[in-house]
């Protein structure tokens, strides 16, 4: 395994790093704490470790005090537990000089390894390593490394590309624009259009839509084999494509498991109710879905109503939807959530005393609390007053006054303040 490593590492500082568009995301590296980083496979989690390199070595770190492993790499086949020393043993022989120096480790997709964190938690200990970990599972998130770390983490999620990215990213604008002529908005109207159909993936960017559609359906599928069926030895293939292809189906509804149960059962679908609930975990800790759960204070309310689900990525909701405008309330009510969710520390949905619902409500890392509806249009008079009335209601019984409808391309501020605002011009300001 020695010889292995020794030509990664060659292979590794003889490598030309890319320039990569930059992440808004943080990425502190600090003592004795490990930075993991998370998300859903082909999120750019190993284009961040390069754009941390560079802003390093722009900071005066030198090439050789940096060291990166991807473990999905074949070469590392067989990599055990026992192994992770010989890292120490080929890197240190290599750069002794390093061994009182600051050095910084990043490890890719170091889950495949069992009970790496046994490791990681020695060089914490006893080294002057500064480490980062990238992983596509949230086993890395689960009690499991926060008891084998004893809480010397410090997590961060990495998304799909946010609008304000992605404008960079296609090349129509290098940063948000702050005025709106003309010129400006029909440009930014047309990126929203392209965005609400490819999404964010970053090497979707710019792809024939047969392509991008091949390439993002591939990622599903690599959800579903490796990050699922082999992890967890799951047989029923057929019901766990049939749950995938349900959700992406109806982005942000309420999924009911018995409901979906007796779909199956009719269709004569082996299926089983238990196995379901733990796939739809499966999903979520894959970084494929993500669950909305309703604001309640009682704990018996939020277990019976269903939670929302919405998709990583609008492009992977156009690999099983067909255009057309019945679609476009619900993938743009995904569209909204994607972009509300990294900045937000909590987000449920609120069913007023009154009646109707409220999409979001948003609670920040500093616990400010705001409400956010998507919608499409408002130019029908029925759904502008359920829409609305949702809103005000909600507002009103909680306190809230930071009230905002999302839409497509709407915009004014309503006399009881509530805000209407077009995506287009609300997220490059968010971002």
């Amino acid at each position: 395994m020695k010889t292995v490593l020794a030509a990664l590492l060659d292979e590794f500082y003889e490598f030309t790093r890319p320039d990569v568009v930059p992440r808004q995301a943080e990425f502190p590296l600090i003592p004795r704490k490990a930075t993991v980083i998370v998300g859903m496979r082909r999120t750019g989690k190993t284009w961040f470790c390069y754009q941390k390199m560079g802003e390093l070595i722009k900071q005066g770190v030198p090439l050789n005090r940096i060291l990166y492993l991807n473990f999905d790499d074949d070469r590392l086949f067989g990599f055990t537990v026992s192994d992770f020393q010989s890292i120490l043993d080929v890197y240190y022989a290599r750069f002794p000089e390093n061994k009182n120096e600051t050095c910084y480790f990043f490890f890719d997709e170091i889950q495949e390894i069992d009970h790496w964190e046994l490791f990681i938690r020695r060089i914490l200990d006893k080294e002057n390593i500064r480490v980062a970990i990238t992983g596509s599972s949230s086993k890395l998130l689960g009690t499991e490394i926060a008891t084998s770390l004893r809480g010397r983490t410090l997590v961060r999620e990495m998304f799909p590309l946010n609008f304000s990215e992605y404008l960079r990213m296609a090349g129509i604008f290098s940063d948000p624009p702050k005025q709106f002529g003309p010129s400006v908005s029909a440009k930014l109207r047309h990126a929203v259009r392209d965005f609400f159909r490819s999404g964010g993936f970053p090497e979707t960017i710019g792809l024939p839509p047969f392509e991008r559609q091949t390439l993002l359906q591939g990622y599903v599928d690599s959800v579903l084999f490796r990050d699922i069926v082999e992890r967890y030895r799951v047989k029923n293939i057929v019901l766990l494509r049939r749950l995938i292809h349900e959700i992406l189906r109806n982005p942000g509804q309420k999924f009911s498991v018995s409901k979906f149960y007796n779909t199956m059962k009719s269709l004569g679908i082996e299926c089983d109710k238990n196995a379901l609930y733990s796939y739809i975990g499966h999903l979520t800790d894959a970084f494929l879905f993500y669950r909305v759960e309703i604001h309640h204070k009682s704990e018996r309310v939020r277990r019976v109503n269903p939670a929302k689900l919405y998709a990583v990525d609008s492009g992977i909701l156009h690999t099983v939807l067909t255009g057309g405008v019945d679609n476009n309330g619900p993938v743009f009510e995904n569209v909204v959530f994607n972009a509300l969710r990294p900045g937000a520390k909590n987000i449920e949905y609120l069913q007023p005393a009154g009646g109707g619902e409220v999409d979001f409500l948003v609670t920040d890392h500093s616990n400010r609390p705001r409400l956010v509806q998507a919608a499409w249009s408002l130019s029908n008079p029925s759904t502008f007053e359920r829409e609305i009335n949702s809103l005000a209601a909600a507002g009103s019984a909680m306190k809230i006054s930071d009230m905002t409808v999302v839409t497509w391309d709407e915009e004014r501020t309503l006399e009881n303040g509530i805000r209407i605002v077009p995506f287009w011009k609300f997220f490059p300001r968010e971002g």
